[in-house]
């Protein structure tokens, strides 16, 4: 069945069809809030209560765009809620011990821990996000701009400032 029917039978109630759905995008949603917080509790927690939002507002899912750029949206929407509410309370994790567990966490699991990824993780979310989604998700600055509430023009100036920022880091890096 493809993934229009699924959607149409997941709106009509099928309980089957939403685990369906929530199979196939779960992976790429969690990967990619794994990227965006570089915090892996973090990242279920966030796919969790996206997935929860999801079934909760799937009669508005119109397909105008693909179900997983409407589920990063969300993603990213949750993500940047969290954001707003960590900045208020105090006693949240710090990004510092953040960055430490997710790599143990990929030093643990044999994944390359490189000075890119180490570099990416220093930018602020608001620049991170469109460099993630343009060049690891492969979305349009169109696309980008429109999970985010951005114009493309927007996206497209965050991903070079930030991309620029990251080559300085690893040229830093590489004199030293």
């Amino acid at each position: 069945m493809n993934e229009a029917k699924i959607i149409k039978q997941a709106k009509k109630g099928d309980h089957l069809a939403f685990a369906s759905l929530f199979q196939q995008h779960y992976p790429i949603l969690y990967k990619y809030l794994l990227k965006v917080t570089m915090n892996p509790d973090l990242s279920e927690e966030l796919a969790q209560e996206t997935m929860a939002k999801a079934i909760e507002k799937l009669p508005l899912f119109k397909g105008k765009s693909k179900f997983s750029t409407w589920l990063i949206s969300i993603a990213t929407n949750k993500y940047i809620d969290y954001h707003r509410k960590e900045k208020r309370e105090k006693d949240w994790i710090s990004d510092e011990e953040a960055y430490r567990k997710l790599k143990w966490r990929m030093e643990s699991y044999n994944e390359d821990w490189n000075d890119a990824l180490t570099e990416l993780g220093k930018l602020s979310e608001g620049v991170r996000i469109p460099i993630i989604l343009k060049h690891y998700y492969g979305y349009s600055y169109d696309e980008i701009g429109e999970m985010m509430n951005i114009s493309a023009g927007t996206v497209k100036s965050r991903v070079h400032n930030g991309l620029t920022a990251v080559r300085e880091g690893l040229n830093i890096l590489e004199k030293r």
